[in-house]
């Protein structure tokens, strides 16, 4: 998968036209998705240790990857409603298309790296993250 593919499917899962960011700004789809995708690896990189946050940009598409650069070792712990309003508050969006947001990337992530890896991810993340994956629109 490239970076282009990841956005798309990204694009496809979220579902969140660039006409949802708060600032108006004339966006295309894609792009939004690509805003939305930057903001949950960036928070994600907050959330899980900078080990694992490294681990798993190293099966991530160039271009994609750079957004999961930990600032730190230990991981931030904070749950799923705080997770999504980072999001929300990176990308301009309200908390809905956030949520929205955050699912696709979290979908796209399990399809674009091995099954051990996303394991790894969710070890470090409560129940709470792994229902995101399974809810429904």
């Amino acid at each position: 998968m490239d970076h282009d593919q990841f956005i798309e499917l990204v694009r496809q899962r979220a579902g969140v036209p660039a006409s949802r960011r708060l600032d108006a700004m004339p966006l295309s789809d894609t792009e939004m998705a690509e805003i939305l995708t930057r903001a949950t690896l960036q928070v994600l990189a907050q959330r899980i240790s900078g080990g694992q946050a490294r681990d798993l940009a190293l099966q991530l598409p160039p271009g994609v990857d750079v957004w999961l650069q930990p600032e730190r070792e230990k991981a931030e712990p904070f749950d799923l409603e705080v997770f999504i309003q980072r999001v929300a508050d990176r990308a301009l969006v309200d908390f809905d298309a956030a949520r929205a947001g955050v699912r696709a990337v979290f979908q796209t992530l399990r399809d674009a790296v091995t099954g051990n890896e996303w394991k790894d991810v969710l070890s470090e993340l409560p129940r709470e993250y792994t229902a995101l994956l399974e809810e429904t629109d």
